[in-house]
């Protein structure tokens, strides 16, 4: 293999324990006739203190039911999760989840959104609140604690979203396409901020998108996965960018070119398959 090709991530023999680790982890649900849908099937993930993975795979494939699981928002039907070596069987602590859909409540204010965290674990009202707007500085939205969702921009309700994450400092940030609804340039720049706060605090990431340029710019590494039924691992590449990075500028780097090409070369069959099973399921011809 040469110097220019990405290698294939393997496991790392460290002293220190992964972050979260998967398995051999099956999830199956049963559908509205009774029959069981397997979702992800045997699957192992790693992923070490501080890293940034990011899942890419086509639509189906179980990248969001992976984040479920470790989260405890569901168990596996079979196989291991564990986070920080403590297998999964309820709500994991420690773990912050971002949605594609954000999640502040609309009655509330980008302050009140952001201490909510802090309250709900105990803090005294101002220190919640003190904490809460050095947060909404560092997102970039000091002068706004006082609007409600309402008034503010997609791209603003996602800094507010990051915020209320990343207060409450998670070892674990799980992040289901968070950016997929905003527009090219937003997006770009809610990744520039996310790389910077994420490297002020370091928790271990796993970022799901469809994405593939999104998944590069932003990552350590890269998990292609198979399509579904029964999605699972089909190859991890280590990403080799240097850091600090500028989502806007990265691109145009020949390694990120190299590194674009061969994983959408383990990406593109699947997500083939994946189109002809929804054309054949719709009676059309593929």
């Amino acid at each position: 293999m040469s110097e220019s090709s990405p290698r294939l991530f393997e496991t790392r023999l460290t002293d220190v324990e992964p972050a979260i680790e998967l398995r051999s982890v099956t999830k199956q649900f049963t559908t509205p006739d009774g029959s069981a849908y397997t979702a992800i099937k045997e699957m192992d993930l790693r992923v070490e203190p501080g890293e940034f993975c990011a899942i890419v795979g086509p639509t189906g494939c179980g990248k969001s039911t992976s984040l479920t699981l470790i989260s405890g928002l569901e168990r596996p039907t079979a196989g291991t999760v564990e986070v920080h070596g403590q297998v999964v069987k309820s709500i994991t602590p420690g773990v912050g989840f971002m949605f594609q859909t954000d999640a502040i409540l609309p009655w509330k204010s980008v302050l009140d959104n952001v201490a909510m965290g802090p309250r709900f674990r105990g803090t005294d009202r101002r220190a919640a609140e003190t904490r809460a707007k050095d947060w909404i500085r560092r997102v970039g939205l000091a002068g706004f604690e006082d609007r409600f969702p309402h008034q503010l921009s997609g791209g603003m309700r996602k800094r507010v979203a990051l915020a209320q994450s990343l207060i409450n400092e998670p070892g674990i940030l799980l992040m289901d396409e968070p950016f997929s609804a905003l527009d090219v340039q937003t997006r770009a720049i809610m990744s520039n901020e996310l790389l910077t706060l994420w490297d002020d605090t370091r928790p271990a990431v796993v970022f799901v998108t469809h994405d593939l340029e999104e998944a590069i710019a932003l990552a350590d590494k890269v998990v292609v996965m198979t399509a579904g039924p029964g999605g699972t691992v089909k190859a991890t590449f280590d990403i080799d960018l240097p850091r600090p990075r500028v989502v806007q500028e990265i691109r145009f780097q020949q390694r990120f070119v190299d590194l674009y090409q061969q994983i959408w070369e383990a990406l593109r069959s699947e997500v083939d398959i994946a189109y002809s099973q929804t054309t054949r399921a719709n009676g059309k011809v593929a």
